[in-house]
């Protein structure tokens, strides 16, 4: 596996490097040292989940927990081709509000590591997309929240316009950056 940064800090793109002959292809998709020398802790105990989407350009996201319950979250496409973006949302961040997006593809069997503190979600690029999640600690229902996926604050550049996604994601409230909240407690 190769461990790829990217520009915000703790989300990691990660690489397969699956060995291929006729008969198809195999790789090591986890592994506690290797993850532990990446800066990823433990997570072979993480709750382990599956999204399945017929729909070509459905979206998910852009979801996190509340604290003191925030997730962490290896994904990876296991059929099919996401664009997979995740959004920095830790106050103390030096990339605070920015985003990256990486594609996940089943064939090249790659995955990206969410940190805490980071908000997630995909839109699928071919119908019949499964997208799979290990995710840490347990979920804590009721603690879910989430940004809005064309909240202007983070301005995502989407692959395309979204055809069917849940209708509390394209609700959730404008996000306010750090700085506005600190202006508006000054101000009040």
């Amino acid at each position: 596996m190769r461990f790829l940064l990217t520009t915000l800090p703790g989300v990691l793109r990660i690489d397969a490097e699956p060995r291929r002959d006729a008969r198809g292809a195999f790789a090591r998709l986890y592994c506690p040292e290797e993850f532990a020398a990446a800066g990823i802790a433990d997570c072979q105990a993480w709750q382990v989940s599956l999204s399945r989407n017929p729909t070509c350009h459905t979206l998910r996201g852009m979801h996190f927990q509340a604290p003191p319950h925030d997730e962490a979250k290896l994904v990876r496409a296991v059929r099919g081709r996401a664009y997979d973006v995740v959004i920095d949302l830790r106050r103390d961040s030096p990339r605070c509000g920015e985003w990256i997006a990486v594609e996940l593809d089943a064939e090249a069997m790659n995955a990206v590591f969410v940190p805490e503190g980071c908000a997630h979600g995909f839109m699928t690029l071919q119908p019949d997309t499964d997208v799979m999640y290990q995710i840490s600690p347990l979920h804590v229902p009721g603690k879910a929240r989430g940004v809005r996926w064309n909240d202007p604050a983070f301005a995502v550049r989407w692959p395309a316009e979204p055809v069917l996604m849940d209708a509390r994601d394209a609700c959730w409230p404008d996000w306010i950056a750090p700085q506005t909240a600190a202006r508006l407690s000054l101000e009040l």
